[in-house]
């Protein structure tokens, strides 16, 4: 069993107060903390011709035009091209440099995701547990959209979609506006079919089940975010199919098929129906266990309880229609810490360019 210190953040892209009194999760870093490397920008051609010190206040959210002004004046902003003033004008292409503790990474970069799918229009990773689809919160941290754009440093690349911080598998980016306006519309009109591998607790007795469950926010629970099945919900569907059993862990893995896409939906579904995702720090938990985390005082028996850092949830195949006619369908591997967790020659997603060999 992996061991749970520094177990992953409990909030990531959910981030949400678990109680009225707590509105912020995340305060600002202290001004004496340096970050370990400077944070480059590259200045987008639509941009060019804006004052600098307007562009930084505008892009970052607190950050005034005199503070950015008092930032370029002791070269902790700065461009990599020329000297810098609060009223220059930004030039496309143009790189600027960031010595701001709150705006710069701490820490190693990690490494890019893999890449699963590319063509022209489009780009596909498979990410791993524990990295954000996108930065949140008022400190920079590295996000797959980061990652993937420095891979693409000449190209506008749109995030189409999102998963939790602690869900793996499949992101798709598009690669130009026209892309990203025809395929948000399909997710939109809900023309992409998702699929999702999850571990849950226990033995499922059944094959396949559909269920058929309204989703709202959870009543009386102290966990804001928390979702749960009530009658004045929004609709909901999401179809389960059994893909093995592993008495030796009592867990099986599952393929979901969601139809509609509710908040938290396949982990309400599940622990709807009595199997909790493993992992799971809300769902299939005492309210206590997110709480501890949140407030980053840990139960001692924290291990015990969840039995594994994070949810196994993983997003395997995607089909969606393809910006230049017909179907693609993706497919990401199934993350290494869940294969861990299973008999590997059991079960194994391989990349498929055929959608009628896609998990069905």
């Amino acid at each position: 069993m992996q061991e749970l210190d520094g177990a992953l953040d409990p909030l990531g892209d959910e981030a949400a107060a678990p109680t009225e009194q707590a509105e912020d999760a995340e305060a600002d870093e202290p001004a004496e903390v340096v970050p370990d490397a400077p944070r480059v920008l590259r200045v987008d051609p639509r941009d060019a011709g804006m004052r600098v010190d307007v562009y930084l206040s505008l892009r970052f959210e607190g950050w005034s035009r005199s503070r950015v002004a008092t930032s370029i004046r002791t070269g902790q902003v700065r461009s990599e091209q020329r000297a810098l003033k609060p009223s220059s004008t930004i030039r496309a292409e143009e790189r600027l440099v960031l010595d701001i503790p709150r705006l710069a990474p701490r820490g190693p970069k990690p490494p890019h995701p893999p890449v699963v799918h590319e063509d022209r229009r489009l780009v596909a990773f498979n990410k791993p547990p524990g990295m954000l689809a996108h930065p949140v919160g008022r400190t920079f941290v590295w996000g797959l959209i980061n990652l993937a754009r420095e891979l693409y440093p000449n190209e506008e690349l749109h995030l189409l979609h999102r998963l939790d911080k602690e869900t793996s598998g499949l992101m798709v980016l598009a690669r130009d506006d026209d892309a990203n306006r025809l395929l948000k519309r399909a997710f939109k009109d809900r023309r992409v079919e998702k699929r999702y591998l999850a571990l849950v607790r226990g033995l499922v007795p059944w094959e396949e089940r559909e269920v058929d469950a309204p989703i709202g926010q959870a009543i009386d629970s102290p966990i804001l975010l928390k979702q749960g099945v009530r009658d004045d919900g929004a609709s909901a569907q999401t179809r389960f199919r059994v893909i093995s059993r592993h008495p030796e862990r009592q867990l099986t893995l599952v393929e979901c098929a969601p139809k509609t896409g509710r908040t938290h939906q396949i982990r309400v579904h599940l622990d709807y129906i009595g199997f909790p995702i493993f992992g799971d720090k809300i769902y299939g938990q005492d309210p206590e266990v997110f709480l501890s985390l949140y407030a980053e005082r840990p139960l001692p028996d924290l291990q015990a309880r969840l039995g594994h850092p994070r949810q196994c949830l993983h997003a395997a195949t995607l089909s969606l229609p393809h910006p230049d006619g017909g179907e693609v369908t993706l497919v990401a591997p199934l993350a290494e810490d869940m294969v861990a967790l299973i008999q590997p020659e059991m079960f194994h997603v391989e990349h498929s360019d055929d959608p009628a060999d896609a998990p069905r």
